[in-house]
């Protein structure tokens, strides 16, 4: 009951953290879309700015338009009356002014069809009036009422052209300055919105900040108070643990002894059988030369054949018992070893390894190299020796016939463990069998190598008294590597 409303806390738990992730993201994400929005209205506005500021540009051009004619007229008018002397010299000027604002009008507003039309219209018309005025102004002027009235007509419709002109800007200038104060207004607006959004998202992530924070420090304090209680139960634990280890020990020592016992009578009684044979086979072939009748074809079998086989099984037996028991009986010594740390060079400690299988490493021919890397560590020198020398040992042993044997032995240091490699190019194991062969007197593969299968399970008891651990990768046909990870410091054995 208590597991299943665990498990239906954490998919709550699990929801509530999706939801508010959620929202997190949406609530950005509209941040994200409100600043854009933002930045686009801005740009719209600085848009809406240039034109109207360019409608002022044409403002001042058709503005100087009707200027320029009024100094023309101006400028002919003082000519013809002789009221300044400079009038003829300034009359150009200003037509070259009623021109140049013509051309400014025009080159603004090329995009503009309706200036276009206005601009060219009231070119042709200056141009015509640009005529009759420098008539006027002429060595034989024409002075008529008529040719009077002409020049005024058309100096009056160049003027209501360019009123036109003038009245089509103010009509795009209010439409622009609306438009534009529409942007201004839609931007506030944007950053009216975002502001509200920036303070939900602020308060919304505030919110589960603090609920989470709550949440971490209440379980905080509940580690703290399991670690405390877990350092306690760690501690009965390894007590008990270790008082366990200490009673098997103890057993299997006293086992091994009581084992020998009758294995030694065993052997002493087939020693006793072994050395009767040849005596009893002697009487049956002198019993055979004198009544071959007396002695049966079955008796001659049972004491030249069934009894020297019966007691070669015998022996055989019990010398693998012998090896068994030996071997127990080293596990217990070694269980009961006090462990004594010390500054290692794992270096020194490899070369020697290899120097002391170098007969038989040299014999087949095997490469053995120690990389230069390897890591300095404080454990028990005995018991590095011994893992290295059984893993290499094993490599040697294990070779894939037909292939130049390798071996590799590196290290490195990782958040304060050594990894040390032993690899090899051998038979390698099935991965079935991976953990198999580290447990006592089980092997893998083709049994062509003597032993009794206590080597793996030596050196994984080793590692576990170092507080460390070992594992293989390995498939068939393509070696193996054994990793030993194994503190870099380590401390000694806490006792009961």
């Amino acid at each position: 009951m208590r597991a299943a409303q665990q498990n239906l806390e954490r998919i709550a738990e699990r929801r509530f953290a999706r939801t508010v992730m959620l929202l997190i993201v949406l609530g950005f994400g509209l941040v994200m879309l409100a600043g854009i929005s933002a930045l686009a209205v801005m740009l719209r506005g600085e848009e809406q700015t240039t034109l109207v500021d360019h409608t002022y540009q044409v403002e001042r051009q058709a503005t100087g338009i009707r200027l320029a004619l009024e100094e023309m007229r101006s400028a002919r008018r003082g000519f013809v009356l002789g009221l300044r002397k400079d009038s003829g010299a300034s009359y150009p000027a200003a037509a070259a002014k009623l021109f140049k604002s013509i051309d400014g009008v025009a080159g603004l507003t090329r995009d503009n069809p309706v200036q276009q039309r206005n601009a060219e219209q009231v070119r042709r018309m200056a141009s015509s009036l640009d005529i009759l005025f420098r008539q006027s102004m002429g060595p034989s002027p024409q002075r008529s009422d008529k040719a009077e009235v002409e020049r005024q007509i058309l100096a009056g419709k160049v003027e209501a052209v360019a009123m036109r002109m003038l009245a089509e800007e103010r009509r795009l200038l209010a439409e622009r300055s609306a438009s534009r104060e529409g942007s201004v207004q839609l931007f506030y607006a944007v950053l009216a919105f975002t502001g509200v959004l920036l303070a939900l998202v602020a308060l919304g992530s505030v919110w589960v900040i603090r609920r989470y924070t709550g949440e971490l420090v209440v379980s905080r304090a509940e580690l703290r108070n399991l670690n405390e209680n877990l350092e306690e139960a760690v501690t009965e634990r390894t007590v008990d643990l270790q008082r366990a280890n200490d009673e098997i020990q103890r057993f299997a020592y006293i086992v091994s002894h009581d084992l020998r016992s009758p294995l030694v009578n065993v052997m002493g009684f087939t020693a006793e059988l072994e050395a009767a044979i040849a005596p009893l086979q002697g009487l049956i072939e002198k019993v055979d030369e004198r009544d071959p009748a007396l002695v049966s074809e079955e008796m001659r079998l049972a004491v030249r054949e069934d009894l020297p086989e019966a007691v070669g099984f015998i022996r055989t037996s019990t010398q693998k018992m012998d090896r068994l028991i030996n071997a127990i009986l080293r596990l217990s010594r070694e269980g009961r070893r006090t462990i004594t740390p010390e500054q290692l060079d794992l270096g020194a400690i490899a070369h020697g390894v290899i120097d002391g299988l170098r007969h038989r490493i040299d014999e087949l021919g095997v490469e053995a190299t120690v990389s230069d890397q390897l890591p300095d560590m404080i454990s028990d020198r005995l018991a590095i020796e011994q893992i290295l020398s059984n893993l290499v040992e094993n490599a040697v042993k294990y070779l894939k016939p037909g292939r130049p044997g390798e071996i590799r032995i590196s290290g490195r240091r990782e958040h304060g463990r050594v990894l040390l490699q032993i690899a090899d190019n051998g038979r390698g194991i099935d991965p079935r069998d991976h953990e198999r062969v580290f447990d006592l007197f089980r092997r893998s593969g083709e049994q062509d190598q003597p032993g009794e299968g206590i080597g793996l399970a030596h050196v994984r008891a080793l590692a576990y008294r170092l507080g460390g651990t070992i594992s293989v990768e390995s498939e068939l046909g393509n070696g193996a590597t054994f990793t030993v990870n194994l503190p870099a410091n380590f401390a000694g054995e806490r006792t009961a």
